[in-house]
């Protein structure tokens, strides 16, 4: 049993150790940043500005039959 926590401590330490060295940026700085980025890119946005009827991907295929 002793042995089960020292592990789960050990593992505890490691998680933390990692989490520390974790890159942090203020909200407010993440959120201008992800609206400069969604902003830059609006123009290459599918939802945005539609999909070209020839390069469209997801279009039915279509089939020729001679009746």
């Amino acid at each position: 049993q002793k042995g089960a926590q020292i592990s789960e401590i050990q593992e505890l330490i490691f998680e933390l150790k990692a989490s520390s060295s974790v890159k942090r940026l203020k909200v407010s700085q993440a959120a201008a940043e992800l609206q400069q980025y969604c902003m830059q890119n609006a123009c290459k946005d599918a939802l945005l500005v539609g999909i070209p009827t020839g390069s469209n991907p997801f279009r039915e295929p279509r089939s020729c039959a001679l009746l």
